[in-house]
């Protein structure tokens, strides 16, 4: 088959274009003294994308976000994109950037469960690193409700109970996923530590209230009586300070038994006695009235 003749006119088009091309200098070319600076500004050889992406800046990397995050695109290919990115955060340890990676994820509301359920407990991953174990507690339980038998939401929700102290749920947590893998080594030590734990802190003057239902009711509850404050006895009863003149401290002995720090008021003959340690057994405690447990207990 004969080619066909090239056409004269864009012959002479290009010949002009080559000669204008080469008496003129290519003005998009690199400079010696700023070439790593103007590298940067490629998204290819980027170290560190820029956190705000001004399109007249970095025309490029607008161009390319623009593609990635095509509202075109199904929720699906949406939320896994936002899932990529929050994982590329979370390797650099930008965790709050992470969050808000996966949190754009979520928004997609895709129809795959193992997908949003990967997105909460990424979050909950990042949310733990920085602190906000409650936020991270949610998450997880978010994950299950998707993905029961989700090991990696298992593991962090333990994880986020034994930073909140709640040792028993730990417990609890690492037995569900013990039951899916007996052989699961994080969750056999968690078990273990959290076990101890909840033993110690069982025999803990403030654990060992909460289990007796022994409330310490603040002063500045209201007529109706309000509600206890749990952090109360912490308060009042950890040492001296302006609102425990005689740094009264209740304790326990080796039989799990409160010692009460006791104030006696006589107020007819305005004296008062303090007994620092007073056995919660003593029959004495027990029958007096005039009593009053320092820190406004009753």
């Amino acid at each position: 088959m004969e080619q066909p003749e090239p056409d004269a006119a864009s012959d002479d088009a290009m010949d002009s274009f080559l000669e204008k091309f080469q008496s003129q200098p290519y003005r998009g070319g690199f400079h010696e003294d700023q070439w790593e600076e103007e590298f940067e500004k490629i998204p290819l050889f980027m170290k560190k994308a820029p956190s705000e992406i001004d399109p007249k800046e970095n025309p490029d990397l607008a161009c390319l976000q623009s593609i990635i995050f095509d509202e075109e695109r199904s929720p699906e290919e949406q939320a896994k994109t936002y899932k990529d990115e929050g994982n590329d955060y979370f390797k650099e340890k930008d965790y709050k950037k992470a969050v808000i990676s996966y949190t754009e994820g979520l928004k997609k509301k895709c129809a795959d469960p193992d997908l949003n359920a990967v997105l909460y407990t990424n979050r909950a991953a990042a949310q733990y690193y920085l602190g906000n174990f409650r936020s991270a507690l949610n998450d997880v339980t978010a994950a299950r409700k998707l993905k029961p038998g989700h090991m990696k939401a298992i593991v962090r929700g333990a994880l986020c109970h034994l930073e909140l102290k709640h040792f028993a749920e730990a417990v609890n947590w690492c037995d569900e996923g013990l039951q899916i893998d007996a052989k699961e080594k994080k969750l056999l030590e968690m078990r273990a530590k959290a076990d101890k734990l909840k033993v110690g802190h069982s025999q803990q003057p403030i654990g060992i209230m909460k289990a007796r239902n022994i409330k310490l009711v603040s002063e500045a509850a209201g007529e109706d009586g309000g509600s206890a404050s749990e952090g109360l006895g912490a308060l009042f009863l950890d040492g001296l300070s302006s609102e425990n003149p005689y740094a009264a401290k209740l304790s326990v002995d080796d039989q799990g038994r409160l010692n009460w720090p006791v104030l006696f008021l006589y107020p007819e003959y305005a004296q008062s006695d303090f007994i620092s340690a007073f056995h919660e057994d003593s029959r004495y405690l027990l029958a007096c009235s005039l009593l009053t447990v320092l820190a406004g207990g009753t």
